[in-house]
């Protein structure tokens, strides 16, 4: 992966987590959107409690932010880079709607 790359591909997340690699997932959506389908391992943070919840997004270690089409996680990963100094955290291009597309047909879609 290209460290200037502020986004990872629905296909190269699911190829890290089949590899193993240790990342933190972190899903800004709503809980209800959470509830409805969530990649396995991610934790629910919605967007609007970011500012007050960030000190659950680790530090180090590469963190991939995910919502439904990729615009509230990048929303959330341009707060963590630009506001808070932090230099690992990826959106996930397109979101779980690419997930889904891209990766794992019988992953829910709304």
């Amino acid at each position: 992966m290209e460290s200037a790359s502020l986004e990872i591909s629905p296909e190269e997340l699911h190829r890290r987590l089949q590899a193993g690699d240790d990342l933190q997932l972190i899903d800004v959506r709503e809980p209800e959107e959470y509830d409805y389908c969530h990649l396995p391992g991610s934790h629910l943070l919605p967007l609007g409690e970011l500012t007050r919840r960030a000190e659950e997004i680790r530090q180090d270690g590469p963190v991939v932010v995910i919502c439904h089409h990729g615009v509230r996680s990048g929303q959330a990963a341009g707060y963590l880079r630009h506001r808070l100094g932090r230099t690992n955290v990826l959106n996930l291009r397109g979101g779980v709607a690419a997930w889904a597309e891209q990766v794992d047909a019988a992953f829910p879609t709304y």
